[in-house]
């Protein structure tokens, strides 16, 4: 993890133990960065209450409720299906607000279409999940890193509007 995450990790914590909310990630190219982000910080407990690895289209649909008939229409690639993973998370892990990324981190696996180094972010709530989509192929590593790091960022930026709308 790098000092990047670390410091949002921290804001998020931050952020949240003032406002008692819960967080979960439902993560597919990342494959638990976000949730390890999260993590790292002393007390975490108090509002992770966990993640999904969905890094197959099975899992997407048997444990986070994403319909397959989206994934064969939109592909597992799509801002659709991170919105719907969202969602799946936050019924799944019963928590307030999730985040979820699914990509094509490289080499391989992308499409004329969807290249590598499309990744799709969502964030929210049941009501109000907001997307972010990274595109370019910086190679896997990068490709990873910065979806962690963006994912970390909506998460917090999230977290913070939802304070400001409460005030």
């Amino acid at each position: 993890m790098d000092f990047e995450d670390k410091i949002l990790s921290r804001e998020i914590g931050k952020t949240i133990w003032e406002s008692g909310i819960t967080i979960g990630t439902a993560e597919s190219c990342t494959g638990g960065r976000i949730a390890e982000a999260v993590i790292s910080i002393p007390g975490a407990s108090s509002y992770f209450k966990g993640g999904v690895i969905s890094y197959s289209d099975e899992l997407k649909v048997s444990m986070l409720g994403v319909d397959k008939e989206l994934i064969d229409a939109k592909t597992s690639v799509s801002e659709e299906v991170a919105v719907e993973m969202v969602k799946g998370a936050i019924r799944v892990l019963n928590v307030d607000c999730a985040v979820s990324v699914t990509g094509f981190a490289g080499p391989g696996g992308g499409t004329h279409d969807i290249p590598v180094g499309t990744i799709w972010i969502a964030c929210g709530s049941e009501n109000d999940v907001r997307t972010k989509k990274l595109e370019g192929d910086q190679g896997r590593d990068l490709n990873l890193a910065n979806a962690t790091s963006q994912a970390l960022q909506m998460l917090l930026d999230f977290i913070e509007s939802q304070k400001k709308e409460e005030a």
